[in-house]
């Protein structure tokens, strides 16, 4: 397994992402984001997907060189066609003008259209953690065409993964951050263990009959489902309220751009002040003295410790910034693949 260094991949992979036909610009955002989430631990959105990047840009699905724009505004709100560009740009857009509402505001939103897959959510909440902003991010609408998960109780599918992410400033250590599927796994998860078997773990996937299944090959003729039962399905629910209902993406949806998954897709933003009550520093104080009360708890059997959200991804990224990132050997064969294909020579 090949470890590489984050600068090292950062320019790797914007040169692939220009020399398949994407500007300077847009590649450096894009190749900064897929490292970032690598180096957080969460490789599923990382690296491995500039392969599905170039391919999208080669079927016409992602426009390389296109920018959002804001069409209409008002002081606490803004919505965003992004114009069907990378989704990281899109979004790293809306959630840089939302910041700055809300930092005059108080608190605003932002509702994204016509944009591609958008990666990691905690990308953009730790963005508005590191001015002192709580922030909600809430994806819908993959399964508008092409549902892949059945609602609590069902047995045909209705939405997708429907990620949610939500993230506060913190005192001495990073923000404190969640950010995952609404389902019991992610999609990239789960072919993951589709490509390498093993079971899944329990309560992520049912089959053709509703049952709860762990095999993995059950989902050939089966579904995701929601994470907690009913009450995740209900979370899976609000994300589809919050994304594609409220800022109407089926209206901008493209039959040529963004792919089945992604054409109906709808993102919002929801960004406030953490001060907004009390002053920020008591707000960060609170915030520690939570954090270590929290990690003081004595763990249950199996459990080495007792963690803050946020934490795994803040120590995974201390350790692969210093000892280099590891990449399995069949996603580097991959991305090796994709750069010569776009004649990038491989060092």
């Amino acid at each position: 397994m090949p470890v590489r260094r984050a600068d090292e991949l950062q320019e790797f992979l914007t040169h692939i992402l220009t020399a398949a036909g994407a500007n300077d610009r847009n590649a450096s955002i894009v190749a900064g984001h897929l490292v970032l989430a690598s180096l957080s631990g969460v490789d599923t959105h990382g690296i491995v997907h500039v392969s599905g990047y170039v391919n999208a840009i080669q079927e016409g699905q992602i426009q390389p060189t296109a920018s959002p724009e804001v069409t209409k505004e008002t002081a606490g709100s803004l919505f965003v066609r992004g114009n069907w560009t990378f989704g990281h740009v899109a979004a790293q857009f809306a959630m840089e003008r939302v910041i700055e509402k809300a930092q005059s505001q108080e608190m605003a939103i932002a509702g994204l259209v016509e944009l591609n897959h958008i990666g990691r959510l905690g990308h953009y909440t730790e963005m508005a953690a590191a001015h002192g902003l709580i922030s909600l991010v809430s994806v819908g609408g993959h399964g508008t065409e092409k549902p892949a998960a059945v609602p609590f109780g069902g047995r045909e599918p209705l939405m997708h993964t429907n990620p949610i992410a939500v993230g506060f400033p913190g005192g001495e250590d990073p923000s404190m951050a969640f950010d995952f599927a609404t389902t019991g796994v992610s999609g990239g998860k789960l072919d993951r263990y589709m490509q390498r078997g093993g079971a899944l773990p329990e309560h992520c996937i049912v089959d053709k009959d509703g049952a709860p299944t762990t095999d993995p090959a059950d989902i050939a003729d089966g579904f995701m489902s929601a994470f907690g039962g009913h009450k995740g399905y209900a979370i899976m629910m609000a994300t589809e309220f919050l994304g594609p209902i409220f800022t109407g993406a089926d209206a901008f949806s493209d039959t040529d751009r963004g792919s089945v998954l992604l054409r109906h897709q709808g993102v919002s933003m929801i960004v406030f002040r953490a001060d907004l009550f009390q002053p920020l520093a008591e707000f960060e104080e609170r915030a520690e003295r939570m954090r270590k009360r929290t990690q003081a708890i004595k763990p249950a059997d199996g459990h080495e410790e007792v963690r803050v959200p946020g934490d795994r991804a803040s120590r995974t990224r201390t350790i692969r910034k210093r000892e280099g990132i590891p990449v399995e050997d069949d996603v580097w064969e991959s991305i090796v693949e994709t750069a010569q294909s776009v004649g990038v020579e491989v060092g």
